[in-house]
Protein backbone atom coordinates (compact mmCIF):
# COMPACT_ATOMS: atom_id res chain seq x y z
CA UNK A 1 0.00 0.00 0.00
CA UNK A 2 1.35 3.37 -1.12
CA UNK A 3 1.41 6.40 1.53
CA UNK A 4 -2.19 8.34 0.66
CA UNK A 5 -1.29 11.75 -1.33
CA UNK A 6 1.01 14.08 0.54
CA UNK A 7 -1.25 17.17 0.17
CA UNK A 8 -3.22 15.60 3.29
CA UNK A 9 -0.52 14.80 5.33
CA UNK A 10 2.81 16.67 6.85
CA UNK A 11 5.76 14.16 8.05
CA UNK A 12 6.74 13.95 11.38
CA UNK A 13 9.55 16.12 12.23
CA UNK A 14 10.54 14.59 15.97
CA UNK A 15 14.43 13.87 16.51
CA UNK A 16 15.28 10.56 17.31
CA UNK A 17 16.61 10.46 20.82
CA UNK A 18 20.58 9.77 20.81
CA UNK A 19 21.37 6.47 22.41
CA UNK A 20 23.65 3.55 22.28
CA UNK A 21 23.15 0.87 19.87
CA UNK A 22 22.09 -1.69 22.72
CA UNK A 23 19.57 0.35 23.56
CA UNK A 24 17.15 1.12 20.69
CA UNK A 25 14.09 3.50 20.99
CA UNK A 26 10.91 3.53 19.23
CA UNK A 27 11.99 6.69 17.73
CA UNK A 28 14.49 4.42 15.43
CA UNK A 29 12.16 2.40 13.60
CA UNK A 30 9.16 4.83 13.43
CA UNK A 31 11.22 7.87 12.25
CA UNK A 32 12.77 5.73 9.35
CA UNK A 33 9.29 4.13 7.83
CA UNK A 34 7.74 6.26 5.95
CA UNK A 35 6.56 3.75 2.98
CA UNK A 36 2.77 2.16 4.40
CA UNK A 37 3.13 -0.86 2.27
CA UNK A 38 2.96 -4.18 4.21
CA UNK A 39 2.17 -1.90 7.13
CA UNK A 40 0.17 -3.46 10.14
CA UNK A 41 -0.15 -0.34 12.25
CA UNK A 42 0.22 3.38 10.76
CA UNK A 43 0.54 6.25 13.21
CA UNK A 44 -1.66 9.63 12.34
CA UNK A 45 -1.28 12.87 13.68
CA UNK A 46 -4.54 15.31 13.67
CA UNK A 47 -3.76 18.85 15.37
CA UNK A 48 -6.78 20.05 15.76
CA UNK A 49 -8.00 22.37 18.44
CA UNK A 50 -10.46 24.91 16.60
CA UNK A 51 -13.18 22.32 17.67
CA UNK A 52 -12.21 22.99 21.53
CA UNK A 53 -12.58 26.78 20.83
CA UNK A 54 -16.08 26.13 19.30
CA UNK A 55 -16.94 23.97 22.42
CA UNK A 56 -16.00 26.32 24.64
CA UNK A 57 -12.51 24.51 25.72
CA UNK A 58 -9.18 25.93 26.42
CA UNK A 59 -6.99 25.51 23.23
CA UNK A 60 -4.11 24.62 23.18
CA UNK A 61 -4.47 20.34 22.25
CA UNK A 62 -3.34 20.98 18.36
CA UNK A 63 0.18 20.80 19.89
CA UNK A 64 -0.81 16.90 21.48
CA UNK A 65 0.45 14.88 18.41
CA UNK A 66 4.10 16.65 18.60
CA UNK A 67 4.08 15.72 22.15
CA UNK A 68 3.10 12.65 22.28
CA UNK A 69 5.38 11.61 19.17
CA UNK A 70 8.94 13.08 21.78
CA UNK A 71 7.83 10.88 24.35
CA UNK A 72 6.55 7.55 22.81
CA UNK A 73 9.86 7.87 20.27
CA UNK A 74 12.24 7.85 23.45
CA UNK A 75 10.39 5.04 24.79
CA UNK A 76 12.18 1.44 24.66
CA UNK A 77 10.56 -2.00 23.22
CA UNK A 78 8.74 -4.14 25.39
CA UNK A 79 11.82 -5.66 27.40
CA UNK A 80 9.12 -8.44 28.36
CA UNK A 81 8.15 -9.39 24.76
CA UNK A 82 10.83 -7.70 23.12
CA UNK A 83 10.96 -10.05 19.46
CA UNK A 84 6.81 -9.91 19.45
CA UNK A 85 7.32 -5.71 19.67
CA UNK A 86 10.13 -5.67 17.20
CA UNK A 87 8.70 -7.51 14.50
CA UNK A 88 5.56 -4.96 15.06
CA UNK A 89 7.56 -2.00 14.52
CA UNK A 90 9.47 -3.56 11.98
CA UNK A 91 5.37 -2.89 10.77
CA UNK A 92 3.93 0.22 11.97
CA UNK A 93 4.91 3.18 9.82
CA UNK A 94 4.25 7.29 10.89
CA UNK A 95 2.84 8.51 8.31
CA UNK A 96 2.87 12.02 9.98
CA UNK A 97 -0.05 14.63 10.81
CA UNK A 98 -2.78 15.29 8.61
CA UNK A 99 -2.69 18.99 6.92
CA UNK A 100 -5.49 20.84 9.34
CA UNK A 101 -6.71 24.43 8.16
CA UNK A 102 -9.36 25.42 11.12
CA UNK A 103 -11.86 24.29 8.85
CA UNK A 104 -13.67 21.67 11.28
CA UNK A 105 -15.49 20.01 8.62
CA UNK A 106 -13.16 19.81 6.04
CA UNK A 107 -10.09 18.88 8.40
CA UNK A 108 -12.07 15.91 9.63
CA UNK A 109 -12.52 14.47 5.75
CA UNK A 110 -9.68 14.58 5.33
CA UNK A 111 -8.82 12.88 8.35
CA UNK A 112 -11.49 10.18 7.14
CA UNK A 113 -9.71 10.50 3.60
CA UNK A 114 -6.69 9.52 5.36
CA UNK A 115 -7.67 6.66 6.77
CA UNK A 116 -9.57 4.85 4.71
CA UNK A 117 -7.41 3.08 2.47
CA UNK A 118 -5.85 1.54 5.36
CA UNK A 119 -9.76 0.52 7.24
CA UNK A 120 -10.40 -1.26 3.94
CA UNK A 121 -7.36 -3.14 4.23
CA UNK A 122 -7.55 -4.34 7.93
CA UNK A 123 -4.30 -2.32 8.47
CA UNK A 124 -4.92 -0.62 12.16
CA UNK A 125 -4.79 3.30 12.80
CA UNK A 126 -4.01 4.74 15.77
CA UNK A 127 -5.05 8.66 15.71
CA UNK A 128 -3.10 10.89 17.74
CA UNK A 129 -5.35 14.08 18.43
CA UNK A 130 -6.22 16.67 18.70
CA UNK A 131 -9.49 18.01 20.44
CA UNK A 132 -12.27 15.31 20.51
CA UNK A 133 -13.35 16.36 17.20
CA UNK A 134 -10.74 13.99 15.89
CA UNK A 135 -13.25 10.99 16.11
CA UNK A 136 -15.77 12.38 14.06
CA UNK A 137 -12.75 12.51 11.14
CA UNK A 138 -12.26 8.86 12.38
CA UNK A 139 -15.69 7.82 12.30
CA UNK A 140 -15.30 8.98 8.32
CA UNK A 141 -12.35 6.34 7.79
CA UNK A 142 -14.81 3.96 8.12
CA UNK A 143 -17.53 5.68 6.23
CA UNK A 144 -15.01 5.95 3.36
CA UNK A 145 -14.19 1.79 3.40
CA UNK A 146 -18.04 1.49 3.46
CA UNK A 147 -18.27 0.28 7.14
CA UNK A 148 -20.07 1.33 10.03
CA UNK A 149 -18.08 0.44 13.40
CA UNK A 150 -19.22 0.46 16.70
CA UNK A 151 -17.58 2.66 19.01
CA UNK A 152 -16.69 2.49 22.74
CA UNK A 153 -15.06 5.58 23.99
CA UNK A 154 -13.11 5.66 27.63
CA UNK A 155 -14.35 9.34 28.24
CA UNK A 156 -15.71 11.30 31.64
CA UNK A 157 -18.30 12.91 28.85
CA UNK A 158 -21.20 11.55 26.44
CA UNK A 159 -19.81 13.99 23.88
CA UNK A 160 -23.32 14.21 22.23
CA UNK A 161 -23.80 17.65 22.61
CA UNK A 162 -25.86 19.17 19.61
CA UNK A 163 -23.95 20.81 16.86
CA UNK A 164 -26.12 23.52 15.44
CA UNK A 165 -23.05 26.04 14.57
CA UNK A 166 -20.63 23.09 13.10
CA UNK A 167 -18.74 20.38 14.75
CA UNK A 168 -16.96 19.93 17.45
CA UNK A 169 -14.84 18.45 20.02
CA UNK A 170 -18.46 17.69 22.27
CA UNK A 171 -20.63 16.57 19.50
CA UNK A 172 -18.62 13.58 17.52
CA UNK A 173 -20.69 10.85 18.95
CA UNK A 174 -24.16 12.51 18.31
CA UNK A 175 -22.82 13.16 14.72
CA UNK A 176 -21.57 9.85 14.02
CA UNK A 177 -25.02 8.21 15.66
CA UNK A 178 -27.51 10.87 13.60
CA UNK A 179 -25.71 10.59 10.54
CA UNK A 180 -26.12 6.08 10.93
CA UNK A 181 -22.35 6.31 10.77
CA UNK A 182 -21.96 3.88 14.14
CA UNK A 183 -23.74 0.57 14.68
CA UNK A 184 -23.99 1.18 18.43
CA UNK A 185 -22.17 3.88 20.88
CA UNK A 186 -20.91 3.21 24.38
CA UNK A 187 -19.26 5.88 26.86
CA UNK A 188 -17.06 3.89 29.96
CA UNK A 189 -15.85 6.25 32.67
CA UNK A 190 -18.63 9.22 32.71
CA UNK A 191 -19.30 11.70 35.81
CA UNK A 192 -22.39 12.18 37.00
CA UNK A 193 -21.53 15.72 37.40
CA UNK A 194 -20.30 16.13 34.35
CA UNK A 195 -22.71 14.87 32.48
CA UNK A 196 -26.12 16.70 31.17
CA UNK A 197 -29.47 14.14 32.23
CA UNK A 198 -31.00 14.73 28.77
CA UNK A 199 -26.93 13.31 26.96
CA UNK A 200 -27.16 10.14 29.48
CA UNK A 201 -30.80 9.50 28.14
CA UNK A 202 -29.53 10.15 24.79
CA UNK A 203 -26.75 7.69 25.19
CA UNK A 204 -29.05 4.86 26.63
CA UNK A 205 -31.30 5.13 23.46
CA UNK A 206 -28.64 4.30 21.60
CA UNK A 207 -26.25 2.02 23.00
CA UNK A 208 -24.84 1.96 27.66
CA UNK A 209 -23.31 3.99 29.51
CA UNK A 210 -21.03 3.03 32.18
CA UNK A 211 -20.19 5.40 35.20
CA UNK A 212 -16.67 6.10 36.41
CA UNK A 213 -18.06 4.56 39.75
CA UNK A 214 -19.36 1.10 38.36
CA UNK A 215 -15.99 0.87 36.82
CA UNK A 216 -13.24 -1.24 37.47
CA UNK A 217 -11.13 -4.01 36.01
CA UNK A 218 -13.62 -6.62 35.65
CA UNK A 219 -15.69 -4.36 33.97
CA UNK A 220 -13.39 -3.05 31.76
CA UNK A 221 -12.94 -6.94 30.52
CA UNK A 222 -16.43 -7.05 30.35
CA UNK A 223 -17.08 -4.32 27.83
CA UNK A 224 -14.01 -5.22 25.51
CA UNK A 225 -15.77 -9.02 25.51
CA UNK A 226 -19.10 -7.52 24.67
CA UNK A 227 -17.79 -5.67 21.38
CA UNK A 228 -18.65 -6.79 18.02
CA UNK A 229 -16.45 -6.89 14.60
CA UNK A 230 -15.59 -3.39 13.42
CA UNK A 231 -15.20 -1.39 16.86
CA UNK A 232 -13.66 1.53 16.96
CA UNK A 233 -12.07 2.55 20.39
CA UNK A 234 -11.21 6.31 21.65
CA UNK A 235 -9.37 7.44 24.66
CA UNK A 236 -10.33 10.88 25.86
CA UNK A 237 -7.09 11.88 28.65
CA UNK A 238 -9.23 13.66 30.78
CA UNK A 239 -11.12 10.92 32.04
CA UNK A 240 -7.97 10.18 33.50
CA UNK A 241 -7.36 11.37 37.47
CA UNK A 242 -5.56 15.11 36.84
CA UNK A 243 -2.68 13.60 38.83
CA UNK A 244 -1.59 11.54 36.10
CA UNK A 245 -3.04 13.98 33.12
CA UNK A 246 -2.73 17.33 33.86
CA UNK A 247 -2.29 18.65 30.34
CA UNK A 248 -5.48 18.12 29.13
CA UNK A 249 -8.30 20.39 27.89
CA UNK A 250 -10.55 19.34 30.68
CA UNK A 251 -8.83 18.49 33.55
CA UNK A 252 -10.27 15.62 36.02
CA UNK A 253 -10.18 16.26 40.11
CA UNK A 254 -11.26 12.55 40.70
CA UNK A 255 -10.61 10.74 37.18
CA UNK A 256 -9.54 7.25 36.53
CA UNK A 257 -6.35 5.97 37.83
CA UNK A 258 -3.67 5.15 35.52
CA UNK A 259 -3.81 1.64 36.62
CA UNK A 260 -7.25 1.17 35.23
CA UNK A 261 -6.77 3.14 32.46
CA UNK A 262 -4.02 1.33 31.02
CA UNK A 263 -5.64 -1.69 31.36
CA UNK A 264 -8.42 -0.49 28.84
CA UNK A 265 -5.88 0.22 26.30
CA UNK A 266 -4.58 -3.13 26.82
CA UNK A 267 -7.36 -5.26 26.64
CA UNK A 268 -8.69 -3.16 23.34
CA UNK A 269 -5.53 -3.55 21.83
CA UNK A 270 -5.37 -7.28 22.05
CA UNK A 271 -8.86 -7.56 21.11
CA UNK A 272 -9.41 -8.53 17.59
CA UNK A 273 -12.60 -7.19 17.65
CA UNK A 274 -10.56 -3.54 17.66
CA UNK A 275 -10.20 -2.35 14.28
CA UNK A 276 -8.78 0.95 15.16
CA UNK A 277 -8.12 3.94 17.89
CA UNK A 278 -7.56 7.14 18.46
CA UNK A 279 -6.16 9.16 21.61
CA UNK A 280 -7.18 12.82 22.43
CA UNK A 281 -7.18 15.74 23.99
CA UNK A 282 -3.64 16.19 25.55
CA UNK A 283 -3.28 20.24 26.17
CA UNK A 284 0.97 20.93 26.81
CA UNK A 285 -0.01 24.55 27.29
CA UNK A 286 -1.09 23.26 30.52
CA UNK A 287 1.31 19.91 30.89
CA UNK A 288 3.34 19.68 34.16
CA UNK A 289 7.00 18.18 33.48
CA UNK A 290 5.67 16.15 30.29
CA UNK A 291 3.56 14.66 32.47
CA UNK A 292 0.69 14.27 30.07
CA UNK A 293 2.70 13.60 27.22
CA UNK A 294 4.72 10.98 29.08
CA UNK A 295 1.33 9.34 29.93
CA UNK A 296 0.29 9.53 26.37
CA UNK A 297 3.15 8.13 24.83
CA UNK A 298 2.44 5.25 27.37
CA UNK A 299 -1.27 4.95 26.25
CA UNK A 300 -0.16 4.48 22.82
CA UNK A 301 3.02 2.09 23.53
CA UNK A 302 0.39 0.11 25.75
CA UNK A 303 -2.09 -0.39 22.84
CA UNK A 304 1.27 -1.88 20.85
CA UNK A 305 2.01 -3.91 23.71
CA UNK A 306 -1.93 -5.50 23.07
CA UNK A 307 -1.49 -5.08 19.17
CA UNK A 308 1.79 -7.86 19.92
CA UNK A 309 -0.22 -10.23 20.74
CA UNK A 310 -2.85 -10.62 18.59
CA UNK A 311 -1.03 -13.14 16.35
CA UNK A 312 -0.73 -15.51 19.22
CA UNK A 313 -4.85 -15.23 19.87
CA UNK A 314 -5.34 -16.00 16.31
CA UNK A 315 -2.87 -19.43 16.74
CA UNK A 316 -4.74 -20.26 19.75
CA UNK A 317 -8.01 -19.84 17.87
Amino acid sequence: MALVPMPDLVPADIPVPDTASDDPRLGHWLARHRNAKGARVVLVGFPSDEGVRRNGGRPGAAAGPAAIRRALYAMTPDATNYEAFVALLDRTVDLGDVHVTGDVEADQQRLGNVLAPFIAKGVVPIVLGGGHETTYGHVLGYVGAGLAPEILNWDAHADVRPYPQGSHSGSPFRQAIEAVHCTRYRVAGLQPHRTAHAHATFVRTHGDLVWQHDLDAPRVTELVADCGHPTLATFDLDAVNAAHAPGVSAPNAAGLSAALWLKAAYETARSLRFTSFDLVELNPTYDVDHRTARFAALTVWTLLKGLTERDSLVRVG
